[in-house]
């Protein structure tokens, strides 16, 4: 199986522009039965230029909803298709600490089982390193969830541990990866 890596179209993480907001709600409706969460501060009816503008917001961590930390939320994208999203948050608060973690990405259904959610942590370290100088990066993941546990330890992750709770659906692995060596293993 040839993997995201080793495709010769690049992928690129970025925000959607105006006039690929088709492939921005083919997307978000092929995702979101499964994954209502696909797009941070959407809802429904607002206008894709004003979703723009909240995700510039957000990231400069102007108007946050309570408890929320300044995040940079960007689409995966291969060519002109949306195969991923990735949330960076710039910090940690209590909750992200214990179980949000620096970094979340969510693969597009059809794209799954191919390599992306790999190749999106990879870019995301990246950013998380070179951009916003977050060297040690947590990143948490279901206990169940196979393929999220092979993309962290794919890409460095070292697991903390497990934690559990009432407030919790299901067990959360806790995984810590080094941005400075996931950036250069990456590249090598």
């Amino acid at each position: 199986m040839e993997s995201a890596l080793d495709m010769p179209e690049e992928l690129v993480l970025r925000r959607p522009r105006l006039d690929e907001e088709r492939e921005f709600m083919r997307a978000h409706r092929a995702t979101s039965p499964d994954v209502p969460s696909f797009l941070h501060y959407y809802q429904e009816g607002m206008s894709f230029s004003r979703y723009l503008e909240v995700l510039e917001e957000r990231e400069r961590g102007m108007n946050l909803p309570p408890n929320h930390v300044p995040s940079t939320f960007l689409f995966a994208f291969k060519g002109q298709r949306i195969v991923g999203r990735v949330a960076i948050r710039h910090r940690l608060n209590d909750g992200l600490l214990r179980v949000g973690g620096h970094i979340g990405y969510v693969v597009v259904p059809e794209f799954r089982r191919q390599g992306y959610a790999t190749a999106i942590l990879r870019l995301a370290l990246h950013i998380a390193n070179d951009t916003l100088g977050i060297r040690r990066v947590l990143v948490t993941c279901d206990d169940d969830n196979l393929g999220s546990i092979g993309t962290i330890e794919n890409n460095g992750g070292v697991l903390e541990g497990v934690v559990s709770g009432p407030d919790l659906d299901r067990p959360t692995r806790r995984y810590w990866i080094d941005a400075r060596a996931a950036v250069v293993e990456g590249d090598a």
